[in-house]
């Protein structure tokens, strides 16, 4: 049970800490694609791992959709939430992966 408990606080700091870093200068296309780029990419990977938060994808579209109005503040700062949001998936996924084992019963 603790094993289980440690990875929701460790989850639940990831993303405090990706919601507390914000853009803090005008952000341009070129950030606005790097950042859109990295978080793809690490959706990309959650779905390898077959663990997908449906709230990354909805970053992600809201990230597209403030870009085509020419928002790229807002559409870097959504990228780089779903970046986090993939990324804590893939420490859920990876993590889970070994804390059953601590619920089994033996």
């Amino acid at each position: 049970m603790s094993g289980i408990r440690t990875s929701i606080l460790s989850l639940a700091a990831l993303l405090q800490m990706a919601g507390a870093t914000s853009v803090l200068a005008a952000s341009s296309e070129a950030d606005f694609k790097a950042a859109f780029a990295a978080a793809e990419a690490a959706n990309k990977e959650a779905g390898a791992l077959r663990n997908q938060w449906t709230v990354t994808a909805a970053a992600l579209a809201g990230a597209k959709k403030a870009a085509e109005k020419g928002d790229f503040d807002l559409a870097t700062a959504q990228s780089k939430e779903a970046e986090a949001l993939a990324k804590a998936s893939i420490y859920q996924a990876t993590s889970e992966k070994q804390a059953w084992k601590a619920l089994e019963i033996r």
